[in-house]
């Protein structure tokens, strides 16, 4: 349309959907109905169109498709869109989520209903634009740019606290990209372009490969997040309002492993392997200390949050690992994460709703009362402990076999996580289902509204298919992480031939 293609609207019709709310004058009830509505009928049809793109992509073509590209200032190409085996499932997972962030915020949302609705709009196309960008520039932009609506968010809606986590969510993001913005620059200085696909082909000097890796490290690092820069993300969740929490688990962390996979391994691989064991070393951290500091939390956001701190840290134990299995179970499990915790914040909503509080004193023996919550918080919570049969295992179990081929012991330590991972998910879930309904404040709390049961009933589904039929996912992105981990390996060996030549 208007000699634009698939991804172009993909990353247009949530802007139009943010235009028309916009236009919509006062703020009475029906202008919050309409604008709510407005909000969830422009994300449903982006997932569509998501699914069309999804219907033309070739999954055995490890290279971009649905390629879209428009001179800018003269021959530099700067609008450049395109996906790939690696992008394009976080494309779908990040249109499948932004209906249910809309759903759950419709009765918890009562002041700005307009503009928050256009902060997530506006976030989407941000976030999709991440995803699809061809160009280091374009990717900047974006990458950059979802900052704001998520700082807003934070800022305007979150809880008690909502400045301070808002602003050290802002800075610590900012400050790691400054970095990746002067990388580009001397990126550009070695190839005369931006183009993503021609500086997959570009050998940069080894000597210089390091300092740019520590460059995008530094933003990728924090965007995860890894240990130590971790500490924005408990702040953050913790103020954020419920569908905030939902994005930013669900696919604001994926940012960091998305980089990982698309600029350090292809265009840095010598650095890459010089610093893989610095990330096994921060993985494997991130993975016991965050367990072990969620074993002690009593908001139950703050414990989902450190949870997402260590699954993270598989995902780039997986990346780093530097074989099909590594790759593949990192963004397996990203995905699945993405779901699972995306799901679990949702659990928290639906009874902070009700009590407006979270911490987990405050609850017991709510299967008395919710048994249907009961029943969807234990899926949850035995995907995000990663029991076989649910999509948390997969991933999980897919980095663990890529760390052991690597190296048998960073694949020894980070199995411990999945043991503490078990003992807070089910510490937490003993604690808030199980035991004597004896708080009076719970006597009359009620079980799931048709809303919550069709909000949590497709990431329930979607939990079990993918832990017992994960094929749709690691056939999606086989050929793409084939493709990268070959050419990783041809990359290093030729690394190595030239210098025994040059000794």
């Amino acid at each position: 349309m208007f000699g634009f293609g698939i991804l172009t609207g993909l990353i247009v019709l949530p802007l139009v959907g943010a235009a028309f709310i916009l236009s919509l004058q006062g703020d009475d009830e029906a202008t919050k109905r309409n604008a709510r509505w407005a909000a969830l009928i422009t994300t449903v049809l982006t997932f569509v169109l998501s699914l069309v793109a999804w219907g033309r992509f070739d999954i055995a073509n490890p290279g971009f498709q649905l390629i879209e590209q428009k001179a800018w200032l003269g021959d530099t190409m700067i609008y450049k869109l395109g996906v790939d085996g690696i992008s394009m499932p976080f494309v779908l997972l990040t249109t499948f989520l932004m209906p249910f962030c809309i759903a759950a915020s419709w009765d918890s949302i009562n002041t700005r209903v307009r503009e928050y609705m256009i902060a997530f709009l506006v976030l989407e196309t941000l976030m999709i634009g991440v995803f699809a960008a061809l160009d280091l520039v374009l990717f900047y932009v974006f990458f950059e740019g979802g900052l704001i609506p998520m700082f807003l968010i934070i800022g305007i809606w979150g809880g008690k606290r909502r400045i301070y986590a808002s602003f050290k969510f802002f800075l610590y993001t900012l400050a790691g990209s400054l970095l990746m913005l002067l990388a580009i620059f001397a990126m550009y200085g070695v190839a005369g372009t931006t183009d993503i696909v021609t500086l997959l082909k570009t050998a940069f000097p080894v000597g210089m490969q390091k300092y740019l890796w520590l460059a995008f490290f530094a933003s990728f690092a924090v965007k995860m997040p890894m240990w130590p820069v971790h500490t924005w993300l408990p702040d953050a969740h913790v103020e954020a309002p419920t569908a905030g929490s939902v994005i930013l688990a669900g696919i604001l962390l994926k940012m960091g492993g998305y980089g990982f996979l698309r600029f350090s391994l292809p265009m840095f691989p010598d650095a890459s392997q010089y610093f893989a064991p610095l990330v096994f070393t921060l993985s494997i951290i991130a993975i016991i200390y965050t367990s072990l500091v969620a074993l002690v939390q009593e908001d139950m956001k703050k414990l989902i949050a450190y949870s997402s701190v260590a699954h993270m840290g598989f995902v780039t134990m997986g990346i780093f690992a530097f074989n099909q299995q590594g790759v593949q179970g990192a963004v397996f499990q990203m995905v699945s994460h993405g779901l699972v915790s995306g799901a679990l914040f949702l659990c928290v909503g639906v009874i902070y709703d009700r009590m407006h509080t979270r911490e987990i004193a405050a609850y017991g023996g709510l299967v008395n009362r919710m048994p249907l919550y009961a029943v969807a918080m234990m899926v949850f919570t035995m995907a995000n402990v990663g029991l076989p049969g649910t999509s948390g295992f997969v991933g999980e179990f897919l980095t663990l076999i890529g760390a052991f081929n690597a190296n048998s012991w960073v694949a020894l330590f980070a199995t411990t996580g999945v043991i503490l991972s078990a003992a807070y998910a089910l510490f937490l879930y003993r604690r808030v289902i199980f035991g004597v309904l004896d708080k009076p404040s719970l006597a009359s709390i009620q079980d799931l509204s048709m809303r919550e049961i069709a909000l949590l009933a497709p990431l329930l589904i979607l939990t079990i298919y993918y832990g017992v039929q994960p094929g749709p996912i690691l056939e999606a992105c086989n050929a793409s992480v084939t493709l990268l981990v070959k050419n990783f390996d041809t990359a290093l060996a030729a690394t190595k031939t030239a210098a025994l030549a040059l000794h």
